[in-house]
């Protein structure tokens, strides 16, 4: 010490050591921020699997199996908090964040298998308007339920903003050094792991961490990866890779029909109409209902649709009935209306129109729904008329009448001066299915279930009758027309009736599964199918069909052919009347279960996968020889 002042050595000595101290306490910071970090990250994907699952035990034997990978999942979480903090400038910020976000999608999932069977996939939020849509129908008939979901929203909200304003209050600033390692740290592992998603290829990381993508079965996909990582392995879904094989070769190597385009001289009308929710009650387990609520329908029925869905997805039905190609060939869980119809495809509307047709469709709700607007014109419909413009919508219940449908479909078909090809779909019977739905109710439903049960289902019935009763009037219409006329009516999947299969013994839960023997399948996929003409009445031993195979059906009693709707479609339905993601079903009732998954695929189904590849997302080599009307939208259209 000189002149009592610490020496030089003696300042550089003790700054050391307070910058050693802070260093210290700044590591013991990090370490336990990290340490809180992961904890937290292990609480909320704990919390996300609880919620996702609705079972706490089911939460815990995904953690407690070693070979699981909810510790992957954790250890994700920890890596999206730490460089979601680092750019937010706080720590606990991301997870004020990224928990309500990932508690609610897990909430919508656990809801979505509840009611319709499958878990939530990435892009049901393309159609989160039409779910919103839908909350007034769901509020109206459960006020008292809509009441406390928007309590318990506001209070939420209300919460969430308090705690992050005392988060920023309390906890300081990160340093830009601080924030910088974070990211140099989480963002690269981050990168990694999205690189693993990509199910398509094969990673031997991704293996080694026990993630097993099953898109074949995403129930178990969802049960064996938890709820983030398989909501993450679907997200490369929007991209659809070509079938194993695809070339144009391989288009060329397809046998090519010994058919042409051909049409009678007197064409005929084609009427569809795909009855919502539309099915035969009297299949529940003693339940009795009268008077028969489908007796018309019953005495015309031709055959019953093998619906490819369970109490929803109305689209991929209609996808599959218009287009002639199938949902088998396409990622489980997505909806080509929503993301692959882009630009024109073939359909039934697309040829008709091209042979002089005018093509009409009608839906009596809002047009933007399941993006039809957009589909219908890109399948060569020339007018779409929503409950907007149609002459009159009338409700019955909550929703517009079938009886305003056929009122319109009538009044249409009588105005048209060209041939007409028209395409319907219901939305009256649309649930849920409320006790006392509609004020003049005209059968009874006997049934072993409680109240709400057996009121639900008559509901359900009365709803079924309307339709039944349109059908009728529309047959009863087209039998006076001079006019040749083709009518096919179906339902496009069971209703979603809920506790009334459980309490009837009819399903083990709400919903079917995806996956069961072929005898359950049928019982629980299939709806009534009429092929009905006023030239020669109804088609006769169709059995259980796929939608795909409907333009089939209906070419051959309208007395038209073509290439692939009668051609090919007409040849394969030689082997196969079923053509299902994990069902293939020929005439005689022979079953291939998980076809999709041997190493030997059935020519006929390979090839009729590589034209719907070819024609979806190809570069539409088989159009010349499948489908030729479509070759100048091709050309104006090509990529």
């Amino acid at each position: 010490m000189a002149n009592g002042r610490p020496d030089f050595a003696e300042k550089a000595l003790q700054a050391g050591e307070i910058a050693s101290r802070k260093r210290g306490a700044a590591m013991v910071t990090g370490i336990r921020h990290a340490v809180l970090m992961v904890l937290a990250s292990a609480a909320l994907v704990f919390a996300i699997e609880w919620v996702f699952r609705g079972d706490f035990a089911g939460a815990v034997a995904f953690f407690a199996q070693p070979y699981k990978p909810g510790w992957t999942t954790v250890l994700v979480f920890a890596l999206v908090l730490l460089g979601l903090d680092a750019i937010l400038g706080r720590a606990w910020l991301a997870l004020l964040a990224v928990a309500p976000l990932t508690l609610t999608l897990a909430f919508v999932g656990y809801q979505k298998s509840l009611y319709l069977g499958d878990p939530l996939f990435p892009t049901d939020i393309l159609f989160a308007r039409q779910i919103i849509e839908l909350l007034p129908l769901l509020v109206g008939e459960r006020p008292w339920t809509g009441a406390a979901l928007v309590l318990g929203l506001v209070l939420a909200i209300t919460a969430l903003l308090y705690t992050w304003r005392f988060v920023q209050r309390r906890v300081p600033r990160m340093s830009y050094k601080g924030r910088a390692a974070r990211l140099v740290l989480a963002l690269p592992a981050l990168a990694f792991f999205v690189s693993l998603m990509d199910y398509a290829t094969f990673s031997w990381t991704r293996d080694r961490l026990q993630i097993i993508p099953m898109m074949w079965d995403q129930k178990e996909n969802y049960a064996s990866n938890g709820f983030t990582l398989a909501f993450a392995l679907n997200v490369p879904m929007a991209h659809v890779a070509a079938p194993n094989g695809y070339s144009d070769k391989a288009i060329d190597s397809v046998p090519k029909p010994a058919v042409d385009t051909a049409l009678p001289d007197e064409r005929p009308d084609i009427i569809m109409v795909m009855s919502e929710s539309f099915w035969d009650a009297g299949k529940l387990t003693g339940v009795t209902i009268t008077p028969d609520p489908i007796a018309s329908t019953r005495a015309l029925q031709s055959g019953e649709m093998f619906s490819p869905e369970f109490g929803g997805m109305t689209a991929n039905v209609e996808f599959e009935a218009l287009t002639g190609f199938s949902n088998a060939f396409l990622p489980a869980g997505s909806i080509p209306y929503q993301q692959y119809v882009r630009k024109p495809l073939p359909s039934m509307a697309t040829f008709l129109r091209a042979e002089g047709y005018q093509t009409l469709a009608i839906h009596p709700g809002t047009d933007w729904f399941w993006n039809r607007s957009n589909v219908y014109k890109a399948f060569g419909f020339d007018e779409f008329r929503s409950e907007k413009t149609m002459a009159s919508a009338v409700k019955r219940g909550p929703l517009v009448s079938d009886e305003s449908m056929t009122d319109e479909i009538i009044a249409s078909a009588d105005a048209a001066e060209n041939p007409l090809f028209l395409f319907a779909v219901s939305l009256q019977n649309h649930g849920p299915y409320e006790p006392n739905r509609y004020g003049n109710v005209v059968h009874d439903v006997h049934a072993q279930t409680s109240e709400w049960a057996r009121a639900s289902l008559a509901s359900f019935a009365e709803g079924a009758a309307d339709s039944d009763r349109e059908l009728q009037r529309l047959i009863d219409w087209a039998q006076k027309r001079e006019r040749p006329t083709v009518i096919a009516f179906f339902g496009d999947h069971l209703p979603p009736l809920g506790p009334v299969y459980v309490e009837t013994g009819f399903l083990k839960t709400n919903v079917a599964p995806r996956k069961d023997t072929p005898e359950n399948m049928l019982l629980h996929r299939s709806t009534p199918l009429v092929v009905w003409s006023n030239r020669s009445g109804k088609a006769d031993g169709l059995g259980a069909v796929s939608p795909a195979f409907l333009p089939l059906h209906v070419f051959n009693v309208a007395g038209i052919s073509h290439p692939y709707y009668t051609g090919f479609l007409g040849d394969l339905h030689q082997r196969y009347h079923v053509v299902e993601r994990s069902l293939l079903l020929s005439g005689d009732g022979e079953a291939s279960l998980e076809w999709a998954r041997q190493k030997e695929i059935d020519p006929a189904i390979r090839d009729f996968r590589y034209l719907q590849y070819d024609m979806m997302f190809g570069k539409h080599h088989a159009a010349p020889g499948f489908f030729p009307e479509t070759i100048g939208d091709i050309i104006a259209h090509a990529s």
